[in-house]
């Protein structure tokens, strides 16, 4: 699988499509079929998914190709990881995309000297009895030394909350050949003003971390843009929101900037219990405004 031609411009970005509750798994499974009929490339498993919840969205569905991310690396031993790799059926082994984060400090105490842990899991991935192909395995690179490693020892990099800035710069480090997906979190809302109040409560969570404050802070803004949940300036650099030409209009913007692909992720008005919501209606207005 050549990741840069065979995914497409547009996939889905879910933390909604594993779950630990087996009650979950039907509606999961719908919900895989459903975006690959519409004709999304790819289906993204966000919020730290273990390799169950791939093989499962993989076991739902035929022809899309399958990413995690991201699948912390404190998390899943790499001989595990290229075990279950290895278990796969071949048709699904050859769909999946193995997105690979360093997580943040805040959510493992294992966190340590995360470049040379990247490094060292992508050396345990390639020294495996059945080893995990460079070309299938991506990286959440925010910065220019985890991006520099995702050119040399995998087939790009899928950073996440970031700005076309961020995407251009990343680009310009990749090279032409490497693949670049980020990860767009689209609010659907003629209001603007109402869409950017769902934008803040989505985002005050991440602004608590400080892997993505310090890449925004390279990317020109200041500590005033992170009060309030985020100013209007950094709110518009990291989301595509308003109405469906605004929306459209956004994306373009990081296609223009040198995505090879986007894993749009919708963003609903944030209370705890929506937060693996399967967002099925809003994929459905995507996939009418978006050319899939």
């Amino acid at each position: 699988m050549d990741l840069t031609s065979d995914l497409g411009t547009f996939g889905i970005w879910s933390a909604g499509l594993h779950s630990d509750d087996p009650n979950r798994l039907g509606e999961i499974r719908e919900a895989a079929a459903e975006l690959e009929e519409l004709g999304f490339a790819a289906l993204w498993i966000g919020g730290s998914p273990g390799f169950e919840g791939a093989a499962h969205v993989l076991g739902a569905t035929r022809r899309v190709a399958v990413g995690t991310s991201i699948l912390s690396i404190w998390e899943h031993e790499a001989a595990d990881v290229a075990a279950r790799y290895a278990a796969l059926p071949p048709g699904a082994r050859e769909r999946l995309v193995l997105g690979l984060g360093v997580s943040h400090t805040a959510l493992t105490p294992r966190y340590s000297r995360p470049y040379s842990a990247m490094r060292d899991y992508l050396t345990a991935l390639d020294d495996a009895p059945v080893p995990v192909p460079a070309e299938q395995r991506v990286l959440a690179a925010l910065g220019p030394k985890m991006a520099g490693l995702a050119r040399d020892r995998s087939a790009g990099a899928i950073p996440y909350l970031v700005t076309t800035d961020h995407t251009a710069r990343t680009r310009e480090l990749l090279g032409e050949d490497a693949f670049l997906a980020p990860e767009v979190n689209v609010v659907l809302d003629t209001d603007l003003g109402r869409a950017r109040e769902t934008a803040r409560s989505f985002l005050a969570r991440y602004l608590a971390l400080p892997n993505y404050t310090n890449n925004l802070l390279r990317l020109g803004f200041t500590e005033d843009d992170f009060k309030d949940d985020g100013s209007d300036r950094l709110v518009d650099a990291l989301f595509a929101l308003g109405d469906e030409q605004r929306v459209r209009d956004r994306l373009d913007e990081y296609v223009a900037a040198g995505a090879d692909h986007l894993a749009l992720q919708v963003v609903l008005p944030q209370r705890k219990e929506r937060l693996r919501d399967l967002s099925r209606p809003q994929w459905r207005e995507l996939a009418q405004i978006l050319p899939l």
